[in-house]
């Protein structure tokens, strides 16, 4: 867990460190040379959009990229909790076990 202030793609790499994955979907966000080289490294397919001011754009599975929409959904469920999205919990342990139960409320749906 970390600040809000912190950008997503500094943890992407250590959060998928040694997983085996076939695919792996994200958002322009984490498009860097250091994230796409570390999943093609890996024989894995990156399905990332390049962002705009890419010099040279790589191609984009955009039929797949489509899936993400079942993480956004989740994203979406999750701020429907106030006490989650607005962070009320300061104390890591206690957001994390909010956002488990919430998690397990989702899974029981």
């Amino acid at each position: 867990m970390t600040g809000g202030e912190k950008a997503d793609c500094k943890l992407l790499l250590p959060l998928t460190e040694g997983l085996k994955y076939g695919s792996l979907l994200a958002d322009r966000g984490e498009d860097s040379d250091e994230i796409v080289d570390a999943v093609e490294a890996l024989q894995s397919t990156v399905v990332i959009p390049p962002k705009k001011n890419r010099l040279n754009p790589r191609g984009c599975d955009y039929a797949l990229y489509k899936e993400r929409h079942k993480v956004e959904w989740l994203f979406g469920f999750l701020k429907h909790y106030r006490r989650l999205f607005a962070r009320f919990d300061k104390i890591a342990t206690n957001f994390s076990a909010f956002l488990h139960f919430v998690a397990t409320l989702q899974w029981l749906k």
